[in-house]
């Protein structure tokens, strides 16, 4: 088994791969690439047993087999080369060698057969996504997943298909954004929830890419497969909450601010706030927004005035700053809208400009309560 391949186009590819292998695997085969060669094609895989990636690579070879290579000792070295054409010959001996303009390197494999296989899924539903619009539904998202082991449904994204159109759901209980497209349509019904791992890896990789992505899925796994790239991983199990109950109808107090004059005044703001609750406190009346914190502890606290355009009853509410400065990072509008009905309910917040056609962005946010 022998081919030949660029440096900087192998290291590309393997360090997309590389970001599936955990840190530390319970099986020893798992820290390895699996390369898998067909001639002129050169099929490298990443597994952690819940997620498995492969890339294609072009290559000039005759020969066909595969080996297990550690990923580590190859990402190391390949990232000292500069570009050149590199040979890789499996010996006899149990090493793979690389010769490169300046020398040899052998590194020792394990038998392609050890690695584990990457699951087919039997007659799939499929839905054909837009990269950008993928990458978008991630990243607006992911951010508000939870990180709570006991309730594992809310540690991923919830994709909701239908012909009507894709939403995205994340909650951790304290915060939900909900993300829907109705230019983007699915043959039919489908849902499911994907676990945050795989979800990072899509966001780094198709930010730079123009392709349509094909989105594969049943009950227990997903298949997402676009460029050189087929990545599968196993969806967490489990039925998700139903979020429209939480997301209140009824919202007569309607706030429209600049969103990044509003979030810099709460960043600024937040810095007094008591370190345990991150508690801030909005206060509205008329057309001016009154933002304080206060840490009785230390004797610290602040307060800012904003003008703003508000309808609706004054009234004060309080909400934990670093929620409502994620969500409000997360936006990309110049302004912004926060629904309230009252200080007890959850705000709604939601971009009023820069979304394209058929784009909605819901950010909900649970208030605190406010010590008098």
């Amino acid at each position: 088994m022998k081919f030949i391949v660029s440096s900087s186009y192998l290291l590309k590819q393997l360090q997309v791969l590389g970001s599936v292998i955990n840190s530390s695997n319970t099986l020893p085969i798992l820290d390895n690439f699996l390369f898998e060669l067909d001639s002129k094609t050169l099929t490298v895989s990443a597994s952690d047993l819940e997620t498995t990636m492969s890339a294609t690579l072009e290559i000039d070879s005759t020969s066909k087999g595969s080996v297990a290579v550690p990923a580590k000792l190859l990402l190391d070295i390949l990232k000292t080369f500069p570009e050149q054409p590199l040979t890789f010959t499996v010996e006899e001996n149990s090493t793979i060698e690389i010769s490169s303009n300046s020398g040899k390197y052998a590194i020792a494999y394990a038998p392609g057969e050890e690695f584990p296989k990457s699951v087919s899924l039997d007659n799939p539903s499929s839905t054909v996504v837009p990269a950008d619009v993928l990458a978008t539904a991630i990243s607006k998202t992911i951010f508000a997943a939870g990180n709570d082991d006991l309730r594992p449904v809310m540690s991923g994204v919830f994709f909701q298909f239908s012909p009507e159109g894709l939403i995205f759901v994340a909650t951790d209980a304290h915060k939900l954004v909900k993300y829907a497209r109705t230019d983007v349509k699915a043959s039919e019904v489908a849902d499911f929830i994907m676990p945050k791992k795989p979800l990072n890896i899509l966001k780094s990789i198709l930010g730079t890419s123009e392709s349509d992505i094909t989105i594969e899925y049943n009950d227990s796994n997903a298949t997402f497969n676009f460029d050189s790239y087929v990545l599968t991983c196993r969806l967490i199990d489990g039925k998700y909450p139903n979020y429209e109950a939480v997301i209140p109808k009824e919202n007569p107090n309607k706030l429209m601010i600049n969103r990044v004059l509003l979030l810099n005044s709460v960043r600024r703001v937040a810095i007094f706030s008591n370190k345990t609750t991150h508690q801030i406190r909005l206060k509205i009346a008329g057309a001016e927004l009154n933002i304080s914190a206060e840490d009785i502890d230390y004797s610290n606290k602040a307060e800012e005035r904003l003008t703003c355009d508000y309808q609706g009853d004054d009234m004060q509410i309080g909400f934990n700053s670093r929620f409502l400065s994620e969500m409000l990072t997360n936006l990309t509008s110049d302004e912004i809208m926060l629904e309230m009905s009252m200080p007890n309910r959850a705000g709604i917040l939601t971009p009023i400009d820069g979304l394209d056609e058929g784009e909605t962005v819901t950010m909900l946010v649970m208030p605190v309560m406010l010590n008098n």
